[in-house]
C-alpha cells in the first residue's frame, strides 16, 4: 500500500499580484505523473487546497482537472482531501457526493461529537478488502472545539480550546482503532490534520496564519495516539517532521508562496506500507518558477541582476536595496537592467529611504506588505505605553476578532 503525502496547495496564490496560474498547473501535472510512476494508491491532501474561500473560476478549472485524471490513474484508488484553514468548508464539501463516485473522499466540516465517524474513513483495495484506516480530520475552528461563555479569560479559552482539539482527536482515533480491531490487527491507520504541533519551523513571510487565539497556536504532538501509524499534516510551509518522527510529518508546501521560501527544496511524502510499518521517502518537488531574494548596495544588486542575465535566467525578483547613497531613481534604474531579459522584478524595497523617513517609524511599508495581525501589530507598537500582559490580551482579543470575522463570512458562502 502506497500513500502520497501533499498539503498547501493554495491554488490562486498571487505573489505581489502577479497570477501563479502557469506554476500550479506544471506542479498538478508533475503530480500526476508521480502518482503514475510511483505506483501510488491513495493520495491525501492535508488543507490548504485553494488559497481562499473563494477561488477564481480558473482556480476551480485546475482543482477538477487534477481530480479526474487521477481517478483515471491505473493504480490511484483513492484520494483523501481535508480542509484548511484557507479554504471554505462548505466550498469543498458541496461535490462531495458526486466526487465520491470517483473515490475522491472530502471532509470540510469537522463532525461533531455524535457524528465522528464521519472522520473515519475505510479504503478499500480493487477486490473490496479493507487496506488502510484514515483519521481524516479537517481544520478545527473554534466553534467546532469550544463553546463561549460570559466572563471568561484568556487562559480559559486557551485551556478550554486546547482541551477541545485533544478530545475531537481522541474521539476520531478511538473509533479507527475499534474499527482496525474488527477489521484485522494488520490493517494500517493514517490520522490527518491541519494545524501548528509545537516547536514546528516557519519562516517570514510565508502567509502561515495563527490557527488559534494566544499561545494555541501552537498544540502539542501527543495529541496524536500511538496507535496512527502516520501522520499527515498541513499548514506549515517549511518541510519537517514533527518531534524528530519520521512517522509524523508536514510535507510543506509545493511552491514556494513567498520569496522567504525560495531557496527551499520543496517535496512530497510517499509512505509505503507492509502491515503497519511505514517506510517514508520524499520526492523532490521541481522548480517551476524560479524566484530570488537580491539585497544589498547598488553595486551588489546591479551585479547580481547582470549576472542573472548573463545566465539568461528567468527568475521573478524582490529586491532590496540597504545602500548608503540616496537613490531617486531606483525603479528606473532597475527596470532599464531587466528590461528585454528574463528578469522580472515583482518587489523593490527602498530601506533607505525608509531609514531617513520623517514622522513615521515604520515609513516605507505599506498594506501590500504586511498581513492582517502586523497591521494591528503596528497599531499597538504606536502606542508605546503598554505592558507586555496588555499587548498579549489586545493582540489575542482582536485575532479572536478576525476569526469571527472570517468564520461568518464563510457562512455566507
Amino acid at each position: 500500500m502506497k500513500i502520497l503525502h501533499t498539503s498547501d496547495w493554495h491554488i490562486g496564490r498571487t505573489l505581489y499580484a502577479k497570477k501563479r496560474y502557469a506554476e500550479f498547473e506544471a506542479f498538478l501535472t508533475w503530480l500526476v505523473e508521480t502518482i503514475e510512476r510511483e505506483g501510488v494508491n491513495a493520495l491525501l491532501i492535508a488543507g490548504d487546497v485553494f488559497d481562499t474561500g473563494t477561488p477564481s473560476n480558473r482556480a476551480q478549472e485546475l482543482y477538477y482537472e487534477f481530480l479526474a485524471r487521477v481517478a483515471r490513474s491505473a493504480f490511484c484508488r483513492h484520494i483523501v482531501i481535508t480542509a484548511g484553514n484557507h479554504d471554505s468548508p462548505t466550498f469543498l464539501d458541496a461535490p462531495r457526493k458526486i466526487l465520491r463516485a470517483l473515490h475522491v473522499h472530502v471532509i470540510g466540516l469537522a463532525a461533531g461529537p455524535e457524528s465522528l465517524e464521519e472522520e473515519v474513513l475505510t479504503l478499500l483495495d480493487g477486490d473490496g478488502v479493507p487496506e488502510l484506516l484514515v483519521c481524516a480530520v479537517p481544520y478545527l475552528r473554534d466553534r467546532d472545539i469550544r463553546t463561549s461563555e460570559a466572563g471568561e479569560t484568556l487562559e480559559d479559552k486557551q485551556r478550554k480550546m486546547l482541551e477541545g482539539v485533544r478530545s475531537h482527536y481522541a474521539g476520531v482515533c478511538g473509533l479507527a482503532e475499534r474499527k482496525r480491531q474488527e477489521l484485522g490487527e494488520t490493517l494500517p491507520v493514517v490520522g490527518m490534520g491541519h494545524l501548528f504541533a509545537a516547536g514546528g519551523q516557519t519562516v517570514t513571510g510565508d502567509g502561515v496564519r495563527e490557527l488559534y487565539v494566544g499561545s494555541l497556536a501552537e498544540v502539542g504532538s501527543d495529541i496524536f495516539p500511538d496507535t496512527l501509524d502516520y501522520v499527515a499534516l498541513g499548514h506549515l510551509h517549511v518541510p519537517q517532521k514533527v518531534h524528530g518522527s519520521d512517522y509524523r510529518r508536514y510535507s510543506g508546501s509545493p511552491l514556494p508562496m513567498g520569496f522567504g521560501e525560495a531557496r527551499q527544496e520543496k517535496i512530497v511524502c510517499l509512505v509505503e506500507f507492509s502491515g503497519r510499518q511505514a517506510e517514508v521517502r520524499t520526492l523532490p518537488v521541481p522548480v517551476f518558477q524560479r524566484l530570488e531574494h537580491v539585497e544589498g548596495d547598488w553595486e551588489g544588486i546591479a551585479g547580481r541582476l547582470k549576472r542573472l542575465e548573463e545566465e539568461k535566467s528567468e527568475v521573478w525578483l524582490e529586491v532590496e536595496y540597504n545602500g548608503t547613497e540616496v537613490i531617486g531613481d531606483l525603479r528606473q534604474r532597475l527596470d532599464e537592467i531587466v528590461s528585454g531579459n528574463g528578469l522580472e522584478i515583482l518587489c523593490i524595497k527602498n530601506n533607505q529611504v525608509r531609514e531617513h523617513a520623517l514622522n513615521s517609524q515604520f515609513a516605507g511599508e505599506t498594506l501590500d506588505s504586511l498581513d492582517v495581525d502586523k497591521v494591528f501589530e503596528r497599531r499597538l507598537d504606536a502606542e508605546g505605553n503598554l505592558s507586555g500582559e496588555q499587548r498579549q490580551e489586545l493582540m489575542a482579543t482582536y485575532r479572536e476578532i478576525v476569526q469571527i470575522v472570517e468564520e461568518q463570512d464563510v457562512q455566507k458562502e
